[in-house]
């Protein structure tokens, strides 16, 4: 019986990159050992059909916790911003739970097992986005040269969710959490700090970015005991890009020692004249390589 479990999501619009995820995932033959579990938030029976053929599971995601019909308006792929709380309600056979956004995929497979080490003892295994190279991290608006007013996507989330001012500040300035790439165990009462905030998160709040301002509340204001992995576990891709390994073929972080990339993570997208790579596979952009070279590549699985 395997213990450990990956875990994704997605509609019939994003199956292509969810497919993708899961060929990265199996070409490593370590992965014999881990269970790939879907979520379907509008899969069609074809591409269903297609993906029981390479995973062990998928279940029909739902509104686990209960949100107003008018802010769904029929997106049921939200349903991705609630259901990730609740794993080991939808896969209870397993031990360790990994996460992982259908816009991201892996590269290295260490990553996996940094992941799943890092959630020991019920700590939640996650990556900050922050790192070298990084020359923003909050943005604010200036007035009369002097004043600030704070527009970090933390506090922007929590103002608007109304969670309280001083709560919302204590998140102000902390570095944001991508939960897009995250680890715990079955067992961890992570799942029920998560869980509590999110229901506080949804009530006043958008449902997109619920799940990641609960899980920022739960690490920065319910002190919630947390394993940061480094950047190149979730390499955000439109907020630095990599470079790219001729000699190993492979992706790197840009800044030496250019550690290689564990998963690449297409989050918001990398766009170009108006199309967004995610959407369309034939969209390629300028990277640099090891040798100062200029080569023009896709950031999709291949």
């Amino acid at each position: 019986m395997k213990k450990n479990v990956i875990v994704s999501l997605a509609d019939s619009n994003y199956f292509p990159l969810l497919d993708e995820l899961v060929n990265s995932i199996k070409r490593f033959k370590e992965s014999e050992d881990v269970a790939i579990c879907i979520l379907d938030a509008g899969l069609t029976q074809e591409q269903k059909e297609t993906l029981l053929n390479k995973v062990d599971e998928i279940k029909s995601a739902e509104w686990d916790i209960e949100v107003p019909g008018h802010k769904i308006k029929g997106k049921e792929w939200l349903k991705s911003q609630v259901s990730r709380a609740f794993l080991p309600k939808y896969f209870p056979n397993y031990e360790k739970f990994l996460w992982i956004d259908c816009d991201a995929w892996v590269n290295d497979w260490n990553c996996v097992e940094l992941y799943f080490q890092a959630c020991n003892n019920g700590k939640l295994g996650i990556t900050q986005t922050i790192g070298p190279g990084y020359k923003i991290t909050s943005k604010v608006n200036w007035l009369f040269g002097k004043l600030a007013i704070i527009k970090s996507q933390n506090f922007k989330h929590a103002v608007k969710s109304k969670i309280g001012y001083n709560n919302a500040r204590k998140l102000a300035f902390a570095p944001h959490i991508n939960i897009g790439v995250f680890s715990l165990e079955k067992n961890s009462k992570g799942w029920d700090v998560w869980q509590n905030n999110l229901s506080k998160t949804l009530k006043a709040g958008n449902i997109f970015g619920s799940e990641g301002l609960a899980i920022n509340m739960s690490v920065y204001i319910d002190d919630l005991d947390t394993e940061f992995l480094p950047l190149n576990c979730n390499w955000i891709t439109s907020n630095l890009l990599p470079k790219y390994d001729e000699q190993q073929k492979t992706f790197v972080e840009p800044y030496l020692p250019n550690y290689k990339i564990g998963i690449i993570h297409l989050a918001a997208g990398i766009w170009r004249e108006g199309k967004d790579m995610r959407v369309d596979k034939s969209i390629k952009i300028e990277i640099e390589t090891l040798n100062d070279k200029k080569i023009v590549k896709s950031l999709r699985f291949s």
